[in-house]
C-alpha cells in the first residue's frame, strides 16, 4: 500500500499576521482557495522548492474562538534551516520571541501568532555554541 504525504493543517485567527510569521521562516504562498459559501480561506505555504510539502493555514473569516489559546492539542512543525543562529536573530529582529533558543548550536522552537509550535533544526552538524545564545534561557513554552 503506498502512501504519499500531502500537507500539515493548522488553523489560525489572524491570518495577516499568521502569513507574515510564516513568511519571516522563508515560506510562500503556494496556493490560496476561498470557500465563499462556507466562508473559510485556504492558504497554502512551503519552502521554495518545496511546494509539495506545505502548511496549510485554515482561517475562518467569522473568527474560531474553539481554538485553545495554548495549542497544546498540537506537536510542532519542524524546519530544517541553514543557519540556525541567523534564522533565530531573523525572527527576534521581527519582533518574534525565541521561547528555546538554540543553545546547542543546534534546535530552537518559537510559535506562531496562533502559538503553535515550530522547531527549528540546524541543517547538518550543530553549529558551535556562540553567545547570546549558549546563556540565553527559555522563554514561556514550546
Amino acid at each position: 500500500m503506498d502512501i504519499k504525504y500531502l500537507h500539515t493543517m493548522v488553523r489560525v485567527k489572524d491570518l495577516d499576521a499568521s502569513m507574515r510569521f510564516y513568511e519571516l521562516l522563508g515560506l510562500k504562498q503556494t496556493r490560496r482557495n476561498d470557500y465563499e459559501g462556507g466562508r473559510f480561506s485556504l492558504i497554502f505555504m512551503a519552502p521554495e522548492g518545496q511546494e509539495d510539502c506545505p502548511v496549510e493555514l485554515t482561517y475562518n473569516w467569522d473568527g474560531d474562538d474553539e481554538l485553545p489559546s495554548d495549542s497544546r492539542h498540537f506537536g510542532h512543525l519542524a524546519y530544517s534551516v541553514s543557519n540556525i543562529y541567523e534564522m533565530c536573530q531573523h525572527l527576534m529582529d521581527n519582533g518574534i520571541t525565541i521561547n528555546r533558543p538554540p543553545r546547542d548550536g543546534r534546535m530552537a522552537f518559537v510559535r506562531s501568532p496562533d502559538n503553535i509550535s515550530v522547531e527549528l533544526l540546524q541543517a547538518g552538524d550543530p553549529l558551535p555554541q556562540a553567545e547570546p545564545w549558549s546563556s540565553m534561557e527559555n522563554t514561556g513554552h514550546w
